[in-house]
């Protein structure tokens, strides 16, 4: 038997770093399937195997958590890559994944791209901004190289998932962390195995003392599995205030004598932010319930 890590899956075969320090190629065993189990990138796995390219999976151990896109479990960190221009800075697209995240228990950080695109003025505004987010999240805004210096001597011996919008620089970013890829913007994707064309294969590449993956570019993000009720308690500025609220279970709308609209109203909550909650509360309290 031998404890390790799933670092690459493609076409149903899992390639797994043993703690012995040898790869092995894997399967599934049948009963996965039967009790509805998919092995994934990420998973801490016992196997058995007589030659490295013939082994199987025995066993996954409890994930702290798993993203959809891409199929990754047990990410310790996220680097969300927002642009403040081309495209433009979108509030209410960063903060439903920074709520994401926190839904699944994963440390955000935000790193806002192409910085060099504004004007003075532009700067000093949105830099205000950025202040505000680094309140509560680990958040970069300066030369790329001081950026990748410091961002990385943050992210050691981590699961690190690179996420953000179509365009946003995501790539631009992991070919300074690692240049020795040697790959042009736009091609990144595919050398981490989540291009369009090999969406079929994820991979956790080690760099720079870390295990990174790259996700797809998209241009919105659902939120899924959040209530109403959850909602609140993933602002980290709300939990901060509402244990002030006079009323447990404050949703922080219509009712009186709430911390949370109290701090909204003298500047100490970004107006944008509870805007945003204001919008993803309707939306959440509109759709249809579930059923498992």
């Amino acid at each position: 038997m031998v404890k390790g890590q799933i670092r690459q899956s493609l076409s149903g075969y899992y390639d797994v770093m043993g703690e012995d320090g040898v790869e092995y190629r894997t399967r599934a065993r049948g009963n996965f399937r039967k009790k509805g189990q998919t092995p994934l990138v990420g998973d801490l796995v016992e196997l058995k195997a007589e030659k490295v390219d013939q082994g199987y999976l025995l066993k996954i151990y409890p994930r702290k958590n798993q993203l959809v896109r891409p199929p990754v479990a047990n990410i310790d960190t996220a680097v969300v890559v927002t642009a403040v221009k081309e495209p433009d800075f979108a509030a209410n697209l960063l903060d439903r994944q920074l709520l994401m995240l926190e839904n699944h228990g994963i440390r955000p950080v935000i790193y806002f791209s192409k910085c060099d695109l504004l004007s003075e003025d532009e700067a000093s505004e949105f830099a205000e901004l950025a202040t505000y987010y680094d309140r509560y999240y680990h958040t970069y805004m300066s030369n790329q190289d001081q950026v990748v210096a410091s961002l990385m001597a943050n992210l050691k011996d981590e699961v690190v998932v690179f996420m953000g919008q179509t365009g946003a620089g995501k790539s631009t970013l992991l070919n300074a962390i690692e240049p020795d890829l040697q790959l042009e913007t736009g091609e990144i994707s595919k050398a981490l195995s989540r291009g369009r064309h090999t969406t079929r294969k994820v991979t956790l590449i080690p760099i720079r003392e870390s295990l990174l993956a790259d996700t797809p570019g998209f241009s919105s993000f659902e939120l899924l599995d959040v209530t109403v009720t959850d909602l609140p308690t993933l602002y980290p500025e709300f939990r901060q205030y509402q244990v002030n609220c006079k009323y447990r279970g404050c949703l922080h709308l219509k009712e009186p004598k709430c911390a949370v609209k109290e701090a909204v109203a003298a500047g100490e909550i970004l107006q944008s932010r509870y805007d945003n909650y204001c919008q993803l509360n309707e939306l959440l309290a509109n759709q249809k319930p579930k059923y498992r």
